[in-house]
């Protein structure tokens, strides 16, 4: 019986020991992210309400829609409304945004976004000076008449070839440097950052406030990088499963001017990484 007593005993003051060792950690991710519709765009263009039922049963508040799935903006406000929820974050391609702009801006108004997003500039093998020139350009541009005649916020989403060496850096901090920052700011995609060689962590830290939105998404191990801007789907995986370091990224957006953090998962494999992926930012402790 004295043995097994001494057994109960050091059970029960390890328990202990690591149950205060748990509650001194804060969390280091406590709010709720928000969610990038193309994580569920197989389900969306089914069936917009159900695939919003399943979000907000999940405890999704905050959308970043990437398409309207075939209803309008005003459509897709109303079953938002209706279940609580808000699109803060509007995506479109980089030619409806220069050449479609005011429609862009009506829908994303419509919609009740604050930020407009562009994720992919058109172009054709390497990317270059001369393209990220007129990129700069035309991204003032957009962003200016978004915010004069709408109020909105323009952002763009680096996707891996803006890493193309240029200087003393990469064509990204070129683009950075160059855009006006009164009229254009930046998303982070945190796995295209990683892909093509690059430190999302150290960008937050090097731009503190030019970040205002973040893609989180995480790349499986073992596979290698490039600056093509492109990988197969199935290399997403759940956060914390793969080869980015999650916490530190995170810790560099706490001291930057991030606004809204986006799961983004685009594997097919979607319905059961996105509940590991949100179970693992909430066990995050600094």
């Amino acid at each position: 019986m004295k043995i097994k007593n001494l057994i109960l005993t050091i059970f029960l003051l390890y328990i202990s020991g690591n149950t205060l060792f748990a509650q001194k950690g804060k969390q280091l991710f406590p709010q709720m992210p928000g969610m990038v519709s193309y994580t569920y765009r197989s389900s969306f263009s089914k069936d917009a309400a159900a695939t919003l039922d399943t979000l907000k049963g999940l405890g999704i508040k905050d959308m970043e829609f990437s398409s309207l799935f075939g209803k309008t903006a005003a459509e897709l406000r109303k079953l938002l409304d209706e279940r609580g929820m808000k699109c803060s974050s509007f995506g479109v391609s980089y030619d409806d945004a220069l050449n479609k702009t005011q429609e862009v801006g009506q829908n994303a108004k419509a919609l009740g976004a604050k930020f407009v997003r562009v994720a992919w500039v058109p172009h054709k093998g390497a990317f270059t000076v001369e393209m990220a020139d007129k990129t700069i350009a035309d991204f003032n541009t957009i962003g200016k008449r978004l915010k004069d005649e709408f109020g909105l916020s323009f952002c763009y989403h680096n996707h891996g070839y803006e890493f193309e060496k240029h200087e003393n850096g990469t064509l990204l901090d070129y683009i950075i440097q160059k855009t006006d920052p009164a009229y254009v700011s930046f998303e982070l995609d945190v796995l295209w950052a990683f892909f093509p060689g690059g430190d999302p962590a150290g960008l937050l830290t090097k731009y503190p406030d030019r970040f205002k939105l973040m893609h989180m998404k995480d790349l499986r191990k073992g596979v290698e990088g490039n600056l093509s801007g492109g990988t197969p789907v199935t290399n997403d995986v759940a956060l914390g499963t793969g080869q980015l370091d999650i916490p530190a990224i995170l810790k560099a957006a706490k001291k930057s001017a991030i606004e809204h953090y986006y799961i983004e998962d685009e594997s097919p494999s979607y319905s059961t990484q996105v509940p590991q992926t949100m179970a693992y930012l909430k066990g995050l402790k600094n």
